[in-house]
């Protein structure tokens, strides 16, 4: 029994340096080796500098200093666009910002084709939001907005495509104009307004004279009917509180003095 132990201790002995150098080793190549990527994530490897695709979510598994990851989120990303200074299709001067949202749909493409994929399409928004401001008249960019909004969407995911970003959505956020810009569309406001009060007063008293023309028609052929006027307007001015008083007569003993 003493036998075995010794031959133990002597082998430990010699093993010792060699598994204390296996463990040290597996504690630093070990993370390097194996990689956790989450449900949003992928993981483009190269090997040698060779591409060799994409991988993930989960488990994955690299070849110590042989492979290389870089990690890509597929999440939607959002990127406000700085304000820009454009000048309207109708010489308007202004100034407008702008949000852009993108995700990446081929983590290989916006690797490799790109060096900086968000600052890449960052920078083609602002270009392109001056460039079609600047072909939009002032009324449609104020008016039109969701319009102005699905072209620069349109634009921009086309230059975006070869990288393996989708542009899912463009918003226009704000329009600022020059102050004297402001108060001339103000004045045009109000002149407009007061324009289409004149039509509606104008179209009121000409319903009002057809109307009276019309009673005036009905009146002359049923004479009946003035002296059923007449009785009205009586009861309405002796509704009120005053001192007046009437005498009826009967128009029929004018009627000699209406005729001469």
């Amino acid at each position: 029994m003493n036998e075995l132990i010794g031959l133990l201790v002597k082998l430990f002995g010699a093993l010792g340096p060699l598994v204390i150098v296996l463990v040290v080793l597996a504690i630093f190549i070990l993370p390097q080796s194996v990689r956790i990527l989450r449900e949003y994530e992928r993981g483009v490897i190269f090997r040698l500098g060779k591409l060799q695709g994409a991988k993930g979510p989960g488990l994955v598994f690299l070849i110590p200093v042989v492979d290389k990851m870089v990690k890509m989120d597929l999440r939607v990303v959002t990127i406000d666009v700085p304000q820009q200074e454009v000048m309207t299709k109708d010489n308007v001067p202004a100034t407008v910002d702008a949000v852009i949202y993108f995700r990446v749909v081929d983590p290989n493409a916006a690797v490799v084709k790109v060096e900086n994929y968000w600052k890449a399409t960052s920078l083609i928004a602002q270009t392109t939001l001056r460039s079609v401001l600047g072909q939009s008249p002032l009324d449609d960019l104020l008016a039109q907005r969701d319009v102005i909004n699905q072209k620069l969407q349109e634009i921009i995911d086309k230059q975006t495509e070869p990288w393996g970003i989708k542009v899912t959505s463009v918003e226009v956020k704000d329009v600022a104009l020059p102050d004297s810009m402001k108060r001339a569309m103000a004045k045009q406001a109000e002149a407009e307004r007061e324009r289409r009060a004149k039509v509606v007063n104008a179209e009121g008293e000409f319903q009002a004279a057809e109307k009276m023309v019309q009673a005036a028609a009905l009146i002359a052929k049923e004479p009946i009917a003035l002296q059923l006027r007449y009785l009205q307007t009586m009861r309405e001015m002796a509704s009120e509180h005053n001192t007046t008083t009437f005498l009826p007569l009967p128009i029929d003993l004018f009627s000699a003095f209406l005729k001469k």
